[in-house]
């Protein structure tokens, strides 16, 4: 009963909570709430261009809690503030998704998180068993905080396997922009002709740079943003190198060839180096595991002679 006592107390608790942060007198009126009577005259916009009226249909429980997600990631982004990291994360992963709505994705995995906790936590109070309750508190505590951390690491490490991945893919772009140069076609009619036979993340990347540049955009300067949006050396000295060949009239086919070896050599150092830290990676179960058990193997028919000669 107790257990069932502490699951009643909780949820009465939490919607406490909840009517009394919406209620008028705590809720903050906002600038819309203010102006919205004066404006109810003013031509509404058309539903066939709000892309939320395109999705799916959503269920009562998201109505209801997509409001208070809402609030939580307003008041986290006013806590913590508008990282530019993540602006730029979101951008070198060429995510469509915005600021507000990777901070609303962090509320939601830090309540999942907070979940779990709470799952351990009451059946920890109904059995009885385990560390104490003070102890699982705690946890929970870290459960959310750790899911928080876990969305802005999944950003982190998707935009690593993204870069990875363009990397493998940016010696063949650039010998076939070589190729297609070397033809006697413009750099971007080449840069076309590449991008539409090209499926990797590097080809789509690169998709945007003819979009810009056949939407009018110099040629240069839709080059120049792609490094803006990525952090990988070996694409930046791409782009500058042809960037600078564009604006000295240097041949670009030689300039395309030399960086696609120059990439090919830089993709060779990294293989190097991963395989350099994968070695020193397989030293630890050799060390701690193979290396204990055979000594074990080795010793222990002498320590059980030993042991029955002294008796």
């Amino acid at each position: 009963m107790s257990a069932v006592g502490a699951l009643i107390g909780l949820f009465g608790a939490l919607g406490a909570l909840v009517v009394i942060a919406r209620s008028p007198v705590v809720r903050r009126v906002t600038l819309t709430d203010r102006i919205a009577p004066y404006v109810l005259d003013a031509v509404p916009r058309s539903l066939l261009l709000d892309s939320a009226n395109l999705a799916l249909p959503q269920s009562n429980v998201t109505r209801l809690t997509r409001p208070l997600v809402e609030g939580a990631s307003r008041r986290l982004d006013r806590l913590i503030g508008r990282n530019p990291s993540i602006r730029r994360r979101l951008a070198a992963l060429g995510d469509p998704i915005t600021v507000e709505t990777f901070r609303q994705e962090q509320v939601l995995w830090a309540a999942a998180g907070a979940a779990v906790g709470l799952a351990l936590l009451l059946l920890r109070l109904s059995t009885g068993v385990g560390p104490a309750v003070l102890s699982f508190a705690g946890f929970v505590f870290v459960a959310t905080f750790g899911g928080f951390i876990a969305r802005d690491y999944a950003l982190t490490k998707a935009v690593k396997d993204r870069d990875t991945r363009m990397a493998a893919e940016l010696p063949a772009i650039a010998e076939l922009l070589a190729l297609a140069v070397g033809a006697g076609e413009s750099p971007l009619a080449a840069l076309e002709r590449v991008v539409r036979r090209s499926r990797g993340e590097l080809g789509r990347e690169l998709a945007g740079v003819v979009a810009d540049a056949r939407a009018g955009r110099p040629f240069a300067q839709a080059l120049s943003a792609v490094t803006e949006r990525t952090a990988l050396p070996g694409l930046t000295r791409f782009v500058d190198g042809i960037t600078v060949a564009l604006a000295r009239g240097t041949p670009i086919a030689e300039v395309l060839r030399a960086q696609a070896n120059d990439a090919r050599e830089e993709g060779r150092r990294n293989l190097l180096e991963a395989g350099g830290k994968r070695e020193i990676a397989m030293m630890v179960p050799v060390v701690f595991l193979v290396l204990p058990v055979t000594i074990l193997f080795a010793l222990f028919p002498g320590a059980v002679t030993l042991t029955s000669i002294s008796q």
